[in-house]
């Protein structure tokens, strides 16, 4: 059996293997020099490469999506993954999986859960609140959501686990602390995507601020240096995570470096 891990596809792709589960985060897999479409007439061209094709993905329990964006589920995410893959994401994206010919988008609200079981094992998907662009330029970018997944077996907790999806700090942030503490490991979406002038994803700043709030044990950023819209490099917040003097240990990985899970909960 894989050892807990995490694995970093690159963007906000990544390979979550805990408890017996697999599960993938917001597919892309568009290649270097590749362009992905992002709305109202804007493209973005990839910079790096992705670390795995989806020839490569071992068998899936379901993907997690955040949004229907072309830098989160591109056109070879849509052609080669299994129509029959249930799809847990938000109502906006599982409207457009369908139109794609996905059969089993699952929907979900915020603050709305679903259970996946595997034997004694569980993973509990929570969708949790995000913004992905200030208000008023809300209709500029399509509706996305974070997600919070604790990890069980037998009725014992073993992990859980943030993911930011793509959000600026907003009060939904400050809600999420309230109503989920003690989170053992947060994937944060950062890279300071701009258009037009317009910050729609966590830049460094904001990266600092949500961790503080959030106040996970650790933390792995991702979403960073891979597109041309992305203006805050991953250098920036380093930079203001060692000033900062964050709550949380911050674990930098490379595409397709694998961050352990080790016997305590959100442990490398």
């Amino acid at each position: 059996m894989t050892a807990d891990q995490i694995t970093f596809v690159g963007t906000a792709t990544t390979l979550i293997q805990v408890a017996g589960f697999t599960i993938l985060t917001d597919p892309n897999f568009l290649h270097r020099g590749d362009r992905a479409y992002v709305g109202l007439g804007v493209t973005t061209k990839r910079l790096t490469e992705p670390a795995l094709s989806p020839g490569q993905l071992p068998e899936l329990d379901f993907v997690l999506l955040s949004h229907h964006h072309g830098d989160h589920f591109d056109r070879i995410a849509a052609r080669d993954l299994d129509h029959d893959l249930p799809i847990i994401t938000e109502p906006h994206a599982a409207r457009k999986l369908r139109r794609q010919g996905f059969r089993s988008p699952v929907a979900l609200s915020n603050w709305d859960s679903r259970t996946v079981s595997r034997g004694s094992a569980e993973v509990r998907v929570t969708s949790l609140p995000g913004q992905h662009a200030p208000r008023p330029f809300g209709y500029l970018v399509p509706p996305v959501m974070g997600s919070l997944l604790d990890f069980s077996q037998g009725g014992q907790r073993l992990l859980r686990l943030y993911i930011t999806g793509d959000t600026l700090m907003h009060d939904g942030i400050n809600q999420i602390a309230e109503r989920f503490g003690d989170i053992d490991l947060c994937l944060i979406h950062l890279g300071g995507t701009k258009i037009a002038g317009i910050l729609l994803t966590m830049d460094a700043r904001q990266g600092v601020q949500a961790l503080r709030t959030v106040a996970p044990r650790a933390a792995i950023p991702i979403h960073y240096d891979d597109y041309t819209l992305f203006k805050s490099p991953l250098s920036d917040f380093r930079k203001a995570a060692e000033r900062a003097g964050l709550p949380s240990v911050v674990h930098y990985l490379n595409r397709g470096d694998s961050y352990q899970l080790g016997p305590g909960p959100g442990a490398r």
